[in-house]
């Protein structure tokens, strides 16, 4: 369903509050969400479906502890509707609190990873950012709460499974999850709290943190002031991505009328102009109870809640006045428009215009569109441009007009359905013969209609997703609350869109009985719609240097024209914002906070079930099976080790990986083997693994293969995965073009959108382990000049240039297919492990015996350890500095986890986010390698940053983290332990239990971990400080930054002790 695509892509540029750990994942273009099992007519086979008997049991129990209708009124709630939700196994109570009209979805079901939310309609007049701004805010400090940040102190001390805030186009959403019922109930207080009673309305200095203020110290001259701010500085580095700049620009033209029109989550010029007055008028006009739309999902007591809320809204009445329903945007019918842009550009990315960008966006429907339409769509979407062999998707790749799509498909979150499509890379000669292409594919489908396995294979596809509802670590009731404001909130019914059932059944009935269902929906809404925008995105390799001067110019401009006294005025600011931000809250103050004590926590650490099995199977190869239910779906991984492969050919495995079912294979064509996919298994991928191994030489290094199916469809999935491996064409040249091409553009987005991934991978292979040498050559800066010869060759070198590639591809499958130490992971009950086992022997019984020798690794050229600073075009720093402690002679222990999480919600949160101004700050101990890794995102300073984690030990052994007291301790403890033992669903327990086998991490080792993190004492901090301090000055510590070629050369000139080498990326 459509809705899955839009929603996972939605959470890669949704502004949030988010401490970043780690590189977001490159989620531009679409998600194709491949699976599913075969169905026929309007039935099903999918093994997935609870009996009629058992469903009714399971309904019967939960409406018995549902409030019964006079219990709800006592407590204010009036009960509007109330239905089983067959498809996911709860009962949805929508009430009305009669005094406010504040509406709740109260959901009653099974799982224990409970879910609240707040969603209020927040739509924005402008671009500066005033509901992104508000949402940083609020969880700033509250009546109730009165401290700097109650959301960190959630951070520092909760089990919490999900705690954030999102920033949309025309709402705002405040959603936290736990599995522990009293932690659920304390962030549940905590953030009722933090949106309607915050503090940040009545100060300023909040707004001036987390949205912008002048910064001007006191011996700094007028010319050196700086904007700062976190929203300011994510925004910039939101506007330094021209994906980013490309769907913001094509949005703001298709919906120029209503709110769409403008970027909620604020515009860095525009930013500046918002004045605390409008961020005061915007809080008390759309947070309100009234304006508000809550949710509790999970096995809690139904009835609790409606205490809490009947509690928490007890001083509000209803209002009449608040105006936030979201303006249709009348479809225009005076023909297509046509729109050029500009974004900034490196200088290699040429004045031939060779990096551009062409895409089209169509407004679909002036109003929400009904479901029955609404999924028709998501299946056309699916067939058009889903897989890669989707006939829309391949026509624009095989045009080689472009490098890769751009964000692309159905956008139905919004009010009003929106569709997409384009490509990026683009020269300029081609730039006006991508839109006639795109038009005559789609006349041409409109004309022929689609394959009927094709149909088929999308239409199990998106029937397996929608039934196995795997939401990853997300939790599945914030999963369902998103899916359901795309219709309540535009005031429409709640739980039409958790029903698929009956339009799933409908759409299929209408295809058995052969009805026309595709054509006219692409006649109807694109080749008849004029309502269409081209944007033409071209790159300007001036603009980055040219908006970094007006924003000098424009604070300097300011400075000039105000007096001594008032210039004293913006450095006393500047003092004061400083030493709020850096006066830690009183321990007695902090107590406010809620929090589970470590008496409340398991001592015994989580076991996963693990089988491992030798015996009857070639020499060296192994079943591992995790005995977990999975409601007869199976999850299995095919691991091959590595080690055969020559190190010249290790840059090319991930091109391998790839190819394995993306180029068709010797008896099947690209097409052919999707339809198969598509039709036979719940999804099936192959890419790599890799990771050091603690005090092990070697990495733990495999080409993984990864499926899902139902019981079924299991002899189906592994024969799907054999004939691939064995056959996929590695001599199809224009495949493998087109898929290098595809990866060159992916790097060169992700450097700038992420650079931070790329800084932490440069660091950890200039270790010179395997692992880090592995990483980066096949993900890292290494992976990025590699393609980008790769390509260069391929497009110029012509067939002779191929076949070279294809014979060292040849070469590569040979030195992985092979039986010693190739592994089966499977993961599923007894009875289904049982009936599945005998699969995974004959996949390991037909690799061949002999496989290739291993290859000797160790004669790899070294990556010369130093400082370096890597350019590219953005108006903001990824900064990051990396130690290994284990080479400076330290033994782990588990206070390590704890130390080093209460530095990313303490001294990094504190100095690199609320001092700093950058978006993000965070420190990564990795117990593998030993090495610790500091970044930071979105920063606007690069020097500082780099003192700061310079100032690490000094923090660690100084007052404030000496004087803590044991309740902070607790705190810390109890957070860490949230970490460890995160909620997980069958497939991710089975996989992590797979990885802990593969590192040799067994229970004891766990348990001993555990045990120290729960006997952390505050010593423990600075004996982690020295450590860092010993490895610092035996081994070094080493720098590599992302960053723009100003801020390089001036970093390079202010700091010639730290030698920097700078390279120029983009």
């Amino acid at each position: 369903m459509s809705a899955l695509a839009s929603l996972a892509r939605r959470f890669s540029t949704l502004s949030s509050r988010s401490v970043i750990r780690s590189a977001p994942g490159s989620m531009s273009g679409r998600r194709h969400v491949s699976v599913s099992a075969r169905s026929s007519g309007g039935g099903s086979s999918f093994g997935m479906a609870a009996s009629a008997q058992a469903v009714s049991e399971v309904s019967e129990r939960l409406l018995a502890s549902k409030p019964g209708v006079e219990t709800a009124l006592n407590l204010g709630f009036r009960e509007i509707s109330c239905e089983y939700i067959t498809e996911y196994g709860c009962y949805g109570v929508l009430y009305e609190h009669v005094k406010t009209g504040a509406q709740l979805m109260s959901l009653i079901c099974d799982d224990e990873n409970k879910t609240f939310g707040v969603v209020l309609r927040t739509p924005p007049a402008n671009s500066t950012g005033i509901p992104h701004i508000l949402e940083h805010s609020v969880l700033c400090g509250s009546k109730k709460y009165p401290i700097k940040e109650p959301f960190v102190e959630l951070l520092k001390g909760s089990m919490q499974t999900f705690l954030n805030a999102f920033t949309y186009p025309d709402r705002t959403c405040y959603p936290v999850a736990s599995t522990n019922v009293a932690d659920f109930y304390n962030l549940v207080d905590v953030y009722l709290d933090a949106v309607f009673f915050p503090n940040c309305v009545n100060d300023k200095s909040t707004f001036e943190q987390e949205g912008w203020h002048v910064e001007l110290d006191d011996a700094a001259k007028p010319e050196d002031a700086i904007y700062k701010g976190v929203v300011y500085n994510e925004m910039k580095g939101v506007y330094s991505n021209p994906d980013s700049v490309l769907g913001r620009d094509l949005q703001q033209a298709v919906y120029p009328d209503n709110t769409y029109g403008v970027d909620s989550g604020g515009d860095p010029k525009e930013i500046l102009n918002l004045t605390f007055e409008e961020f005061q008028d915007f809080h008390a006009k759309f947070y309100h109870p009234t304006n508000a739309r809550f949710w509790f999902y999970g096995d809690d007591d139904p009835t609790k809640r409606l205490e809490i809320l009947s509690e928490a809204l007890a001083t509000f009445d209803k209002r009449t006045d608040i105006e936030s329903k979201v303006a249709q945007q009348k479809l225009w019918t005076d023909g297509p428009k046509q729109l050029r842009k500009k974004y900034a550009a490196g200088a290699d990315e040429g004045p031939d215009g060779s990096k551009s960008y062409v895409a089209m966006q169509w407004l679909l429907n002036d109003d929400k569109l009904d479901l029955d339409t609404e999924l028709a769509l998501g299946f056309l979407d699916h067939l058009m441009l889903g897989t890669v062999s989707a006939p829309l998707r391949k026509k624009l790749l095989d045009s080689k007009l472009g490098e890769a799509l751009t964000a692309s498909g159905i956008e139905d979150e919004l009010m009003q359905p929106g569709f997409s499509v384009g490509l990026k890379g683009v020269k300029a000669e081609n730039m006006d013969k991508v839109e006639p292409l795109v038009m005559e594919e789609l006349r041409r489908l409109a004309s022929e209609g689609f394959d009927e396995k094709s149909v088929e294979a999308s239409m199990n596809t998106i029937e397996f997703a929608l039934r196995e509802n795997n939401t990853g670590r997300f939790p599945r009731g914030l999963s369902l609350m998103l899916r359901s404001m795309t219709s309540w909130l535009y005031d429409r019914d709640p739980f039409t869109p958790l029903r698929f059932e009956e339009p799933l059944q409908k759409l299929k009935a209408r295809i058995d009985a052969g009805e026309d269902v595709w054509r006219p929906l692409i006649q109807k809404y694109l080749l008849d719609n004029s309502h269409k925008v081209t944007l033409f995105l071209e790159p300007d390799m001036d603009l980055a240097k040219q908006t970094e001067e007006e924003e000098k110019e424009r604070v300097k401009s300011e400075m000039t024209k105000l007096s001594s006294d008032e210039l004293a005025k913006v450095k006393e600011n500047t003092e004061l914002l400083k030493k709020k931000q850096e006066t830690p809250d009183s321990p007695e103050a902090l107590k406010c906070v809620p929090s589970l004590s470590v008496a409340d926590i398991e001592k015994e650490a989580k076991k996963l079930p693990i089988d491992i099995r030798t015996d009857g199977l070639p020499e060296g190869a192994k079943i591992i099976t995790h005995d977990i239910f999975t409601n007869d779906i199976v999850y299995a991984e095919i691991l091959l080790p590595l080690r055969g492969v020559p190190k010249d050919l290790i840059p090319l495995v991930p091109l391998f990986s790839r190819c394995i079912f993306n180029v068709g294979t010797s008896d099947e064509s690209l097409l052919e083997l999707q339809q198969r996919i598509g039709s036979k298994t719940g999804g099936i991928s192959a890419s790599v693994f890799t990771s050091d191994v603690k005090g092990e030489e070697e990495a733990a290094s495999y080409l993984m293969v990864r499926g899902k199916c139902t019981k079924s469809q299991a002899p189906d999935l592994f024969a799907i995965a054999q004939d691939a491996l064995f056959k996929c064409k590695v001599d199809d040249a224009d495949r493998i073009t087109q898929m290098v091409l595809e990866s060159k553009a992916g790097y060169e987005s992700s450097i700038v959108a992420a650079g931070h991934r790329f800084a932490s991978s440069r660091l950890h292979a200039m270790e010179n382990t395997e692992a880090g040498w592995l990483g980066d050559s096949m993900g890292g800066l290494g992976g990025l000049f590699y393609n980008r010869e790769l390509a260069k060759s391929l497009t110029d070198g012509g067939d002779e240039a191929f076949a070279e590639v294809s014979a060292k591809l040849e070469q590569i499958r040979q030195a992985i297919l092979g039986s010693h130490g190739a592994i089966v992971n499977m993961t599923g009950d007894a009875a289904l492990l049982s009936e599945v086992t005998p699969l995974a022997e004959d996949v390991l019984t037909s690799l061949p015996a002999n496989g290739a020798p291993s290859c000797d690794w160790a004669e790899r050229t070294p990556l010369e350890a130093g400082n370096e600073l890597l350019t590219v075009p953005t108006q903001v720093n990824y900064v990051a500095k990396a130690i290994n402690l284990y080479k400076g002679g330290y033994d782990l222990h588990g206070a390590s986890y704890v130390v080093s999480k209460q530095l990313n919600v303490t001294w990094l949160w504190d100095r690199v986010r609320v001092s700093g101004g950058a978006y993000g700050g965070f420190c990564d101990f990795d117990t593998h390698s030993g090495l610790l890794t500091y970044a930071s995102y979105r920063d606007p300073n690069l020097l500082k940053t780099i003192d700061i984690y310079d100032g690490t030990p000094g923090h660690l052994a100084g007052e404030e983290v000496m004087e803590m007291d044991a309740e902070s301790l607790d705190k810390a403890v109890v957070g860490t332990i949230g970490d460890i033992d995160s909620y997980q669903l069958p497939d991710s327990k089975g996989y992590s239990s797979l990885m802990r086998y593969l590192l040799k991490v067994n229970d004891e080792k766990r348990q001993l971990r555990r045990d120290e993190i729960l006997s952390t004492s505050k010593e423990d901090f600075p004996k982690f400080g020295e450590a860092i301090k010993q490895a610092h000055e035996k081994v070094g510590g080493y720098v590599v930054a992302v960053c723009s070629a100003d801020a390089a050369k001036k970093a390079k000139e202010e700091r010639p002790e730290l030698n920097f080498n700078i390279k120029s990326i983009m």
